[in-house]
């Protein structure tokens, strides 16, 4: 296959384009290796990438058409996998101009490019944050997701519905991937178990909002992996028990489909605090900071439909993953 991978220098994207090429497919990987953590980190993640021959690289912006419609041009791309974004829920209260730029213009000259070159199938990032203020749990893709909490929330949940309009007009199959709190080696330094990991070594207090009392369902990165690659080849095909009036707002008459990937197993966020300061023999010193605007109390997903598709996924543990993180990062820190 010919892939595209967007944000390829990104923490998913990475770890996605290092498995296909593994898997012997051709990868074309897109980034604009932004400054908003650490470009170090991205360049090192690309220089895993650049040992395969199958592997080119093209730094540009997604939202620069012409940038993106060259490389389709050159490569005849099949297939593309779309993680750009700007990443971030507390940054989208300070920038969302950025968040506009790359989440939705940037978009749309994805969705452009795979009408105009008839892609096989695009697979895009969604965020379980689209769920907001849903207080029903575990959430499952048939809930409403109409009230987010942040903008950057706004922007997926608008990322849905713009490639159901695409789906539906052009026929494109698109399948959009709603992750949950994804973590492990060669992450991103603003997530927190991250940043955490970094403070407890260097001697400086964590933050934490809401006196820890929230939950999220920690997915490990490999499993994130194994879900996007087993369903690349498995585009969505119309729902022919749905109606112009789509009851199902997960699935449509156009090949359009969104789907959640995440651990199934809410933890406890002081739970996971615990289980690095084990790993790391680290004590945390506690910044207690209260709840945060655009944060959620809990994040909890039910990958029932992803299993109907796939089969059963990898389910790695809280401490297998973070003890993976855990050892990459002391060696990242010693380099």
């Amino acid at each position: 296959m010919k892939i595209l991978v967007t944000g390829v220098a990104g923490f998913i994207g990475m770890h996605t384009a290092l498995r296909l090429l593994e898997m012997g497919h051709s990868v074309m990987g897109v980034d604009n290796l932004n400054s908003y953590y650490s470009i170090d980190l991205k360049e090192a993640r690309l220089n895993r990438l650049r040992s395969f021959n199958s592997f080119a690289f093209y730094q540009g912006q997604i939202e620069d058409r012409s940038f993106i419609e060259q490389i389709f041009t050159q490569h005849s791309i099949e297939y593309v996998i779309h993680l750009a974004a700007q990443a971030g829920v507390r940054y989208s209260l300070q920038a969302p101009q950025a968040y506009v730029d790359s989440n939705i213009t940037g978009f749309l000259t994805i969705l452009e490019m795979c009408r105009d070159y008839a892609v096989q199938h695009l697979l895009f990032a969604s965020s379980s944050s689209v769920y907001g203020a849903n207080l029903s749990m575990p959430w499952h893709e048939g809930q409403g997701v109409d009230h987010p909490l942040s903008f950057y929330a706004a922007t997926k949940r608008a990322n849905e519905a713009m490639a159901h309009s695409y789906s539906h007009l052009f026929a494109i199959p698109c399948t959009g991937l709603r992750f949950f709190t994804v973590y492990g080696p060669w992450g991103r330094p603003d997530m927190a178990y991250f940043k955490f990991a970094q403070a407890m070594l260097d001697h400086q207090p964590i933050t934490v909002f809401n006196q820890g009392q929230m939950y999220r369902d920690f997915t490990y990165i490999d499993d994130i992996v194994q879900g996007i690659v087993a369903l690349l080849d498995r585009p969505p095909t119309p729902n022919q028990q749905d109606t112009e009036f789509a009851l199902d707002p997960a699935t449509s008459h156009a090949p359009w489909r969104i789907l959640n990937i995440g651990h199934e197993e809410p933890v406890l966020l002081m739970d996971m605090i615990t289980e690095l300061e084990g790993l790391l023999n680290k004590k945390a010193l506690i910044d207690w900071q209260p709840f945060q605007k655009g944060d959620v109390l809990s994040t909890y997903a039910s990958n029932e439909r992803l299993r109907a598709l796939v089969g059963p996924l990898p389910k790695t543990s809280l401490h297998e993953g973070l003890l993976k993180f855990v050892t990459w990062y002391q060696a990242w820190r010693q380099r």
